[in-house]
């Protein structure tokens, strides 16, 4: 399934609020941000690619393929759809298989409350 075009962040203004008013976590691979938009209708993504996490433009692309197909797989699973997005590639992010930048972007929506309260265990 493709992620449209309408859940994607293009405006420079949105990724600058996103970063000034809302929360982020830093991972080993990746920098998650997210913001709370009660006037959003669905869930609003962004990715953040530059040449200090991977010197080609191949590497950079995968990168970007890799976090929208983790958003299109988990993004169902959180508690509030009504949000914005944004994944920040880490230097070394292109070095990393796509299970390791999996479980360090989940880690990061955990620590972000992305999934909502986790169950407590007997």
């Amino acid at each position: 399934m493709r992620l449209p075009r309408k859940h994607s962040m293009t405006r420079r203004d949105e990724f600058a609020r996103v970063r000034t008013t809302g929360q982020a976590k830093a991972g080993r691979f990746v920098i998650l941000s997210t913001l709370p938009e009660p006037a959003l209708v669905g869930i609003r993504t962004g990715f953040i690619t530059t040449k200090r996490s991977a010197k080609k433009a191949h590497d950079r692309n995968l990168l970007r393929r890799r976090f929208r197909s983790m958003i299109q797989l988990h993004a169902p699973g959180f508690a509030d759809m009504n949000r914005y997005v944004v994944t920040i590639a880490r230097p070394g992010a292109a070095a990393a298989t796509y299970a390791e930048l999996e479980a360090d972007w989940l880690r990061q929506a955990k620590r972000l409350g992305l999934f909502g309260p986790q169950p407590s265990r007997p």
